[in-house]
């Protein structure tokens, strides 16, 4: 695979706009079910500049996994989403999450987790970017929780390190069930469940926001 430092500002914005087109294929698809003519023909490039970008489809996948983190980490830092730093800033990103499913009609699962139920057993390459790509996402829950800590919001008995792990587990979890069952509960239920946990550690009790989603 040609690296992306080396390559011309245009080089740059093809090999994107192939991955780009790959991602969506592969969610939409999955991996096994997209092929490197789809993504050819799906970016509108030459057989050529495929072989250019990416050795192979494994190489493109690799670049998928990068590309599917960075969407999931800018949702996660949009302006809605807000800072992730209060209580009632993360009941506000539990309800978009579980509202961004309602409106998908609870197709398609997670970007990055859909990604990795297909392809973490059999591609290593995928899996070490994988595992960089949920570590930046643990990350950005753990800081939100750590500005909460260093506040004196959070008991001392509270571990960021260990909320933000256990936040995205029932994330991740919740949105396998409700993909499977094309219902948004399982999600609501399990970060509704997390997220009173994470509560529990509050100094305060009037720095807690509303419980509860309507899914």
């Amino acid at each position: 695979m040609t690296g992306t430092a080396k390559l011309t500002r245009k080089g740059r914005a093809t090999k994107e706009r192939i991955v780009s087109a790959a991602a969506d294929l592969i969610y939409e698809h999955g991996v096994a079910g997209t092929s490197i003519e789809d993504v050819r023909a799906a970016a509108g490039v030459s057989g050529s500049q495929m072989t250019h970008y990416f050795q192979d489809k494994r190489s493109l996948v690799a670049d998928v996994v990068d590309h599917q983190a960075r969407v999931v980490i800018e949702l996660e830092s949009s302006p809605a989403a807000g800072g992730l730093d209060s209580f009632e800033a993360l009941r506000r990103w539990a309800a978009l999450t579980v509202q961004r499913q309602v409106d998908k009609h609870c197709e398609g699962g997670c970007r990055l987790g859909s990604l990795a139920g297909e392809v973490v057993e059999t591609d290593l390459l995928a899996r070490a970017r994988l595992a960089i790509g949920f570590a930046e996402w643990e990350r950005k829950l753990r800081e939100g929780l750590q500005s909460m800590s260093d506040r004196g919001e959070l008991s001392p008995d509270a571990d960021p390190e260990k909320l933000a792990m256990a936040l995205l587990a029932a994330l991740q979890g919740g949105m396998l069930l409700t993909q499977t069952q094309r219902d948004a509960a399982p999600l609501a239920a399990a970060l509704d469940a997390m997220l009173t946990y994470v509560e529990s550690f509050a100094t305060d009790p009037a720095t807690v926001g509303r419980r509860g989603q309507d899914g």
